[in-house]
């Protein structure tokens, strides 16, 4: 019973937030970072004393349990939503009163945010636990939910509500789809149980639908094309929710889904060859889009998209080096983003400017913040000494499994990342300074600098990072094979991939001027005709319609009752047709039992 004690304390965290909240609000802020920690601590505490299941009833007759797990697949990804938390709280705890001085709002409503990101985290720890469809699906469903009030938390915004909205009813309306896969499941192998599902499971057209439904809604909540165009609108969100749930949490849930039900899929190889297509649409458009972004927190967000286009790549390989590269590419972006996502709240705080061409030359008056956000950036720019080199490492090597094609691919899409990195980077720190810088609050630094010492410290140790992608990965794909990454100083195919990143990266940022009204071009379009504008005229069709509906509805009682009626007996009855009756009755004498 163990394994059940860090889920416990991150369920609870949310509603000991809340209650000493209730106590004393300034209390919210200490408490929640403490209450982080401890999260973190209990997670890393059962996955050392050996991790473990447990099974509780839930619904007997249904054949349901609660059913929980800390394998090594759900302890890296508790160990981010916990771990990038501590660190997301404790700057949040000097951002925030900021942030509402500046809006001119209550202190009152520090409260709810902790509140929030705890349950957030509380629910992204008990998603990954999770080993039946249904609890999956429960805790799926409650980082919906808690997204929605996070993005939507400077709700005076109509900018705000309407990303909340978005983001809401874009990954709501894929978790509708991903259901419809569960339960599909559960009509062909006759459990919600997942392990039983992966012993039980043949390939099979009704088996590939299932899982490119729940494929699907994982996807989308990576953020992946063409259902990317919810992400950057959810930058409208205080940096620290754009920090934690764009870089080691909500994204991130999407993949490790895919992640835990890996063994299904590859049992698809359509499937696994549409992972391949969609991770390559977003590497490179989401590139693209990143290029050519001003203002920082977009840039980041479209950045996002690719750096998961690289994983769903990975993924979609279908070999053990593809699936330990993807765990690793995830621990590795989610530490340097994360930093990068909280760069960008210190230098508008410090500058009241957030588009790079109002920035500049910050380096010589925020040096701390230069470097240890420069860290972050040649992490996620996979230069040596930092974790990113071998994220790319491990990238190149499976890109080299699948032939000469995907290896030039790869080194297409990192040296996009190394190019707008480097202009995410370059334009705040260097050159002429174009804004008025004023002191920032060295909490606002530390979490910054502790995060780039990680990215430091796994570009030169990269042992324990790795074994714990690795041993996520074996969760994934039993035959892990996987060479371990170490820096060779030879012409191995990896090390001449990563130079000709480089040289590429740097020929792209050198051309920029040429190049540039051509990209703009091309986004325009996608702006024009793209999915977000189709998103935008289906919502004003359905409120068309609904408008409609409410004005026939509400004439009289006959027509009221009837909009109900009417609907629900066509259900019924399509159910009804819908569903086999063979061996559904048993014809007989009645009994009590049947009374």
């Amino acid at each position: 019973m163990t394994v059940l004690i860090p889920l416990f304390v991150a369920l609870c965290a949310a509603p000991i937030a809340a209650a000493a909240g209730a106590f004393d609000r300034r209390a919210t802020g200490p408490v929640a970072v403490l209450l982080a920690a401890v999260s973190c601590g209990a997670i890393v505490w059962g996955w050392a004393s050996g991790g473990g299941s447990v099974s509780l009833p839930w619904a007997p007759t249904w054949h349901l349990t609660l059913t929980v797990a800390l394998d090594d697949l759900a302890f890296l990804y508790a160990l981010l939503a916990t771990g990038i938390g501590v660190a997301v709280l404790f700057y949040a705890a000097c951002y925030l009163p900021l942030h509402l001085h500046h809006q001119a709002r209550s202190r009152d409503e520090e409260s709810r945010f902790y509140v929030l990101i705890l349950l957030f985290m509380g629910a992204m720890v008990g998603l990954v636990m999770a080993q039946d469809l249904l609890l999956i699906f429960l805790f799926w469903d409650l980082t919906a939910i808690a997204s929605y009030y996070l993005i939507g938390y400077d709700r005076q915004k109509a900018e705000a509500r309407s990303s909340a909205l978005m983001a809401l009813l874009v990954t709501g309306i894929s978790a509708v789809f991903m259901l419809i896969g569960f339960l599909w499941l559960r009509a062909l192998y006759g459990t919600f149980a997942l392990p039983a599902i992966i012993a039980a499971a043949t390939p099979s057209n009704r088996h590939s639908v299932a899982l490119a439904l729940i494929a699907g809604g994982a996807l989308v909540k990576s953020a992946q094309m063409p259902f990317h165009f919810w992400l950057p609108r959810a930058m409208a969100a205080p940096t620290p929710v754009s920090a934690y749930l764009h870089s080691a949490a909500m994204v991130a849930a999407g993949v490790f889904l895919i992640g835990r039900v890996y063994p299904l899929i590859l049992l698809s190889r359509a499937l696994l060859d549409a992972l391949l297509v969609v991770g390559l649409l977003s590497l490179i458009i989401g590139s693209t889009l990143a290029l050519t972004r001003d203002r920082l927190k977009p840039l980041l967000a479209y950045s996002t998209i690719a750096q998961y286009g690289y994983v769903v790549v990975m993924l979609g390989l279908g070999t053990g080096a593809g699936v330990v590269g993807a765990t690793f590419y995830v621990l590795a972006h989610a530490l340097a983003k994360s930093a990068l996502f909280l760069t960008a709240g210190a230098v508008t705080e410090a500058t009241g400017e957030d588009t790079l061409d109002k920035l500049g030359g910050l380096a010589h008056r925020l040096p701390v913040l230069a470097m240890a956000s420069g860290i972050a950036a040649a992490g996620l720019g996979a230069l040596p000494l930092t974790i990113g080199f071998f994220k790319d490492e491990l990238f190149f090597a499976a890109a080299l499994d699948r032939g000469p094609i995907f290896a030039g691919l790869a080194v297409l899409g990192a040296s996009l990342t190394f190019s707008y990195i480097w202009h995410f980077w370059s334009s705040i720190f260097l050159g002429e300074r174009r804004s008025e810088i004023s002191a920032l609050p060295p909490a606002l630094v530390a979490p910054i600098a502790i995060l780039a010492l990680l990215v430091l410290a796994g570009g030169i140790i990269v042992a324990p990072a790795y074994e714990i992608a690795a041993g996520a990965g074996r969760v994934s794909f039993a035959a892990l094979v996987a060479k371990t990454p170490a820096y060779h100083l030879d012409a191995r195919p990896e090390n001449l991939m990563a130079l000709a990143t480089y040289a590429l990266g740097a020929l792209i940022i050198a051309t920029r001027r040429w190049w540039q009204v051509a990209a703009e071009g091309i986004t325009g379009i996608g702006r024009q005709i793209g999915p977000e504008r189709l998103y935008r005229s289906s919502l004003a069709a359905l409120n068309q319609f609904s408008r409609v509906m409410v004005a026939a509805e509400i004439r009289d009682l006959r027509g009221r009752i009837a909009t109900v009626l009417i609907p629900a007996g066509l259900l019924v009855a399509a159910g009804f047709a819908a569903t086999p009756t063979e061996g559904a009755y048993r014809i007989g004498p009645i009994g009590w039992g049947d009374l």
